[in-house]
C-alpha cells in the first residue's frame, strides 16, 4: 500500500507483543482505571480543548454505573456555562444513502473554513447480540486525521429515535471543548428518527434518486421535520434522476403547512464522493440560522428542547432507579415466572410491581 493511500487503521505503528504483555504495563493500566476521577481537572482539560479528556468525559457520561452519575453531572454542570455556542446539525437517511461519506466530505469542507467539527456517530445496536460495530472512524479516514475534527461513535443501545442514550450530554461536552459545529449522524432506520430533531438546530435528510424512495419519502413525519433535503450520489448516470427527484420533493414540500420557524425547507442535489454541492448545503444551513436567529425561533427552539430533555431525564432516572431496586428485582423475577405459568397477566404483574415501589 502506497504512503499516499495509507489507511487510517495503519497510520500509527502498533504496540509490540512484549509491551502489552509486560506485567508492569498491565499494572499501570489497571491502576489508572482504578484512580479516582478528578472532575475539576477533567473539566479544565476539556475547556483547554484536550480531546483525550473529552473522550474520557463522554465515556463517563455514557456509563451505566450508578457510581459515575454524580461525577458525570458535576462535569456537565461545570461545562454548561461554556456550551451553546455551536451549530447543531442532525443528519439522517436510509442505510446506503452515503451518510458517512457525506459527513466526511462535509466535515472537511467545514474545517477548511476554519471550523472545529465534532461528529457524534450513532451505530445501531443488535437486539439479539446487543453488540454494535462502531466502525464510523474507519469510514471517515480523512476526517479522523484532521486535527480540527473529533469523531465519537456510540451505540444506540435501547434508545429509540436513532440516537444514543447520552447524545444530548455529549453535545454539551463537545461545545465546551470549543467545537463550532456538532454533527449527529443517526442510525438511519427511517421514520422513527424523531429524537434527534429534539436536540439539533438544523435537520438534514439525505435521500437517493432512482432507488424507489422518492414516493416512499414523501410522507408526513420525517419529511415534515426536515429543514433541507439533499439528494446524494447525484453524479454520473444518476445525475438526471437526482434532478428529477429534486423537482418532485420540491412539489411535495410546498403541500405541507408553513413551519413556525417561517423557514421554507429547501431541496438540493450533491455528490459527496465528488465533493459537489457540499458548499451549497452549508450556505443553506447558514441562511436558516440567520433567519431563525433574527425571528427568535432559534433561541425559543433551544429552550423548548431543554424542557423536553428535563422530562426525558426524569423518566430515564426513575426507570433506572426502579429496576435497580433489590426488592423490585426479586419481585420482577417472581412475576415473570407467574406469567410463564399463566398465573397472572402482564398488566396485573406491572400493577403489582409499581405498587411495591
Amino acid at each position: 500500500m502506497s504512503k499516499k493511500n495509507k489507511s487510517a487503521l495503519e497510520e500509527k505503528k502498533g504496540v509490540s507483543v512484549s509491551e502489552i504483555t509486560n506485567a508492569t504495563s498491565i499494572k499501570s493500566i489497571k491502576d489508572k482505571r482504578k484512580a479516582e476521577i478528578d472532575t475539576d481537572s477533567l473539566t479544565k482539560s476539556i475547556l483547554n480543548k484536550d480531546i483525550t479528556a473529552l473522550s474520557r468525559a463522554i465515556t463517563l457520561v455514557e456509563s451505566k454505573n450508578p457510581k459515575h452519575l454524580d461525577k458525570a453531572n458535576t462535569i456537565l454542570k461545570n461545562c454548561l456555562p461554556h456550551a451553546n455556542n455551536s451549530i447543531r446539525i442532525g443528519i439522517t437517511g436510509v442505510p446506503g444513502v452515503g451518510k458517512s461519506t457525506f459527513i466526511e466530505t462535509f466535515g472537511k469542507h467545514l474545517t477548511s473554513l476554519g471550523k472545529r467539527v465534532a461528529v457524534l456517530a450513532i451505530d445501531p445496536t443488535s437486539s439479539i447480540t446487543k453488540g454494535s460495530i462502531l466502525g464510523d472512524k474507519t469510514r471517515m479516514e480523512d476526517l479522523v486525521k484532521d486535527e480540527n475534527a473529533f469523531i465519537r461513535p456510540s451505540a444506540s443501545g435501547e434508545s429509540l429515535g436513532g440516537v444514543a442514550r447520552k447524545t444530548r450530554e455529549s453535545i454539551i461536552l463537545c461545545e465546551a471543548a470549543g467545537f463550532d459545529v456538532i454533527i449527529i449522524e443517526t442510525v438511519g432506520v427511517g421514520q422513527s428518527e424523531t429524537t434527534v430533531h429534539s436536540m439539533v438546530d438544523f435537520f438534514l435528510l439525505l435521500k437517493l434518486a432512482g432507488a424507489g424512495d422518492e414516493l416512499q419519502g414523501i410522507k408526513r413525519g420525517i419529511i415534515e421535520m426536515a429543514d433541507a433535503i439533499a439528494i446524494n450520489k447525484a453524479d454520473g448516470d444518476n445525475l438526471k434522476r437526482a434532478k428529477l427527484a429534486k423537482v418532485e420533493f420540491n412539489r411535495a414540500l410546498h403541500l405541507y403547512p408553513e413551519k413556525s420557524s417561517e423557514w421554507q425547507p429547501k431541496v438540493t442535489v450533491c455528490s459527496a464522493i465528488k465533493n459537489e454541492g457540499i458548499d451549497t448545503i452549508w450556505e443553506i444551513i447558514l441562511e436558516y440560522i440567520d433567519l431563525t436567529s433574527n425571528n427568535n425561533y432559534f433561541n425559543q427552539k433551544r429552550n423548548d428542547q431543554n424542557k423536553y430533555w428535563l422530562i426525558q431525564t426524569i423518566e430515564e432516572q426513575l426507570k433506572s432507579e426502579f429496576f435497580n431496586t433489590p426488592k423490585i428485582k426479586k419481585a420482577l423475577s417472581e412475576q415473570l415466572k407467574l406469567i410463564e405459568n399463566n398465573k397472572t397477566t402482564p398488566f396485573a404483574a406491572a400493577d403489582y410491581l409499581l405498587k411495591l415501589k
